[in-house]
């Protein structure tokens, strides 16, 4: 398995996104960061990068996909946030997303909800970093869009820099 740094956004890897075109960027939001939200934040930017709300990657394999995925050309550059951490369903996941037309998927291991955490992924990824290298892996793999990551800055009483140097 490889090992992701920080740094590594910064490369010149085909995958890796170049975020220095992107003056600004959205943050996904359950219930918040829908096709109209996206809508009117294209309107205020042409050029920001859009983040859908999270889609758990069971719900896309198993779900109605234009109302998941569905979104309007206008809102490219578009990034479909992904949660689970099953890695097998999150590559599966990223396959139908890809072919859906995104710009970039982003694996969740940020969401604080304990309706999101008691599914087994979201902030509480935080204490997992190899499944998440894992997950990451097998979504790189199974996709030509950049893959990324949204986290934290720590886990409850986690000290933060060794944290983020684990998941890195």
């Amino acid at each position: 398995m490889r090992q992701y740094r920080i740094a590594d956004v910064t490369t010149t890897n085909a995958l890796t996104p170049d975020y220095r075109r992107f003056r600004f960027a959205t943050a996904p939001m359950i219930d918040w960061t829908d096709r109209h939200c996206r809508f009117f934040f294209r309107q205020l930017s042409k050029h920001a990068l859009l983040y859908t709300e999270m889609v758990v990657a069971d719900a896309v394999i198993h779900g109605d996909l234009e109302r998941l995925l569905g979104f309007d050309e206008a809102e490219h550059p578009v990034a479909l946030q992904l949660g689970g951490s099953d890695p097998e369903k999150l590559a599966k996941a990223a396959c139908i997303a890809e072919g859906f037309g995104y710009d970039e998927l982003n694996l969740n291991v940020g969401c604080p909800s304990d309706r999101v955490q008691s599914g087994a992924f979201g902030a509480c990824l935080m204490r997992e970093p190899l499944l998440v290298g894992e997950c990451l892996q097998a979504m790189r793999e199974a996709v030509r869009i950049p893959v990324t990551v949204k986290c934290r800055l720590g886990v409850d009483d986690q000290d933060t820099e060794p944290a983020l140097d684990a998941l890195a």
